[in-house]
């Protein structure tokens, strides 16, 4: 099983460093694929909102931004996409929902991770298995049900 990680620091801050990511996206892929890679690139709110604006028709930063790459056939190549992580939005999140900042951290790896590999939430049946196979991931790496209220 082989993963590679390019991560970008577009900003500064307290940030996930490049092992965390890395662990959180072979957790996260590791059942579904033997190999692939990833780029996260870790983002200000304007550039969340710029790119959320552009590809998605939503004029606001938001949490995660995932770039599916299909791979034309033919062509060995293990590219999964991009995951734009906008840190701001992140922590904010987390804030609110009174979560630990790293375990919300790993949860928008692996959701972002999991668009990638073609999982959706755009209807009812969609999202619950998306939502069970991230506690799933999240689990076995002893982070909580993200979707459960949380008194940290």
């Amino acid at each position: 099983m082989s993963f590679d990680c390019d991560i970008q620091y577009e900003i500064e801050g307290d940030l996930p460093t490049e092992a965390q990511l890395t662990q959180w996206v072979e957790t996260a892929l590791s059942k579904q694929r033997d190999e692939g890679e990833v780029c996260i690139r870790i983002v200000s709110p304007e550039e969340s909102r710029t790119l959320n604006r552009t590809f998605r028709n939503q004029d606001k930063p938001t949490n995660v931004l995932s770039f599916p790459f299909d791979v034309p056939d033919g062509i060995p190549l293990h590219l999964l996409g991009d995951l734009i992580i906008c840190a701001d939005i992140v922590k904010t999140e987390a804030d609110a929902q009174n979560k630990a900042l790293y375990d919300h951290w790993a949860h928008m790896v692996v959701h972002g991770c999991l668009h990638l590999i073609g999982f959706d939430h755009i209807n009812d049946a969609e999202a619950k298995e998306m939502e069970d196979l991230e506690k799933e991931i999240l689990a076995s790496i002893n982070i909580a049900d993200p979707y459960q209220e949380n008194s940290n």
